[in-house]
């Protein structure tokens, strides 16, 4: 129907919005105490920017022809865009130590068209440009297990991975099958494994690739006793003094532990991540949902570097609706929209102008006080006191022409 919203859109209604802005603060307090910094980015970008250098696949993107611009399309995820803006806007500094952070809506094409399926997702994230290395990783990490832990959300879990040895424990595969391998070990799809076109070798390696998931002290050695090059161990090395790191920290910060389990076959949708990759899982009554993923990337901010110089990054993002649906299964979310602390209402119709003049007077207080306007011109004084009690108001102010108020307190 034309007055409903386009296929994979929703509206939010006010008490979804109050819901909504209530984990985001949450979320940016942690942001501000970490000293994290919002960054916005456009809407609209040109698919170049979008793909990322070919890491996102062009199919999943919503695209727009505009003839004076080139090709467009809708963010899909906000990486890309904050690694244009930095190397374009923010020359000179974005060497430098950058910790962005932000609240977007982000847009990926629903791949089955009939189905009605949503396409417009709310996130918020953080991007720590121009650090390398595990001290970042677990400052990445130790951040994010706060953000969960200023939301109050508990039973959850972080599954570890490590794009560039992965993708490397790959490289044996043909490479007409390389792919489909891939995605079969992402998707956890062992049956597609088991019955590709692939030498007795190949297969055992697949099927080993496959099973690379568990306690960190269980797959390690697994993988320290394959035949590994050097950039290979070296990436290995480099992923478990991260989550040494990473332990040794929790161990001194209070409430912030968290259960690692490590996922070598994790391969996250965007192809850009070079190093540690990750994503937060949660476990609850409203069933297993991934919160939120992240990893690194040291080669995404070259794409748009007017130089092609390169420099390390690496970030994370959380998904606001399935926060949002957790929280509101715990009653840990807004009931009600909040109420209006006053209403004003004139008690004439000359005493309009000072009724105005009267609440603009309440609002104009150090914290914020709701108060709106009787717009009713009402003959019977009860019915301004039904209104306030039907919408949970607390005070009326009676004003009359010369400004003067008389305070009445409803009972509810």
């Amino acid at each position: 129907m034309v007055h409903q919203p386009p296929s994979g859109a929703r509206d939010l209604l006010p008490l979804d919005v109050a819901q909504k802005i209530s984990i985001e603060r949450r979320l940016q307090e942690v942001f501000h105490r970490w000293g994290y910094h919002r960054i916005i980015t456009p809407t609209l970008e040109r698919l170049k920017t979008l793909m990322a250098g070919g890491a996102i696949d062009r199919s999943t993107l919503i695209q727009l022809q505009d003839a004076e611009d080139g090709e467009l399309g809708l963010r899909s995820e906000l990486t890309a865009s904050i690694a244009r803006a930095a190397a374009m806007r923010m020359a000179g500094t974005v060497w430098q130590l950058q910790r962005l952070y932000y609240n977007a809506n982000v847009f990926r094409k629903d791949p089955d068209p009939g189905s009605g399926g949503q396409q417009e997702f709310y996130q918020a994230g953080v991007e720590l440009l121009g650090a390398g290395g595990t001290v970042a990783d677990a400052e990445i990490l130790l951040l994010l297990s706060e953000c969960l832990q200023n939301l109050g959300i508990d039973g959850w879990h972080l599954v570890l991975g490590e794009a560039g040895l992965t993708a490397s424990l790959l490289e044996p595969f043909p490479p007409n099958l390389r792919e489909k391998v891939r995605a079969a070990i992402a998707n956890l799809d062992r049956i597609a494994l088991e019955t590709m076109s692939l030498s007795p070798p190949m297969r055992e390696r697949a099927m080993l690739l496959f099973d690379l998931r568990g306690r960190p002290e269980d797959v390690l050695p697994i993988v320290a006793n394959l035949d590994l090059d050097l950039a290979q161990q070296t990436a290995l090395n480099n992923l478990k003094s991260a989550i040494e790191l990473l332990h040794k920290c929790q161990s001194k910060i209070p409430n912030l532990q968290s259960q690692i389990h490590l996922d070598l076959s994790l391969i996250q949708t965007f192809d850009y991540y070079t190093g540690i990759v990750f994503e937060v899982v949660s476990s609850s009554k409203t069933g297993q949902r991934v919160l939120g993923q992240g990893g690194r990337y040291d080669r995404l901010l070259g794409l748009f570097d007017p130089q092609g110089q390169n420099s390390p990054g690496i970030g994370f993002c959380l998904n606001i609706e399935d926060l949002h649906q957790i929280l509101l299964a715990e009653g840990q979310l807004l009931k009600e929209t909040p109420p209006s602390e006053w209403l004003v209402v004139p008690r004439t119709p000359e005493a309009v102008a000072a009724a105005f003049a009267y609440a603009s007077k309440l609002r104009d207080s150090t914290h914020l006080v709701r108060v709106e306007i009787d717009l009713e011109m009402r003959e019977n004084v009860e019915e301004a006191r039904e209104y306030a009690r039907d919408r949970r108001i607390a005070q009326i102010a009676w004003v009359n022409v010369e400004g003067f108020p008389t305070i009445e307190t409803v009972n509810s």
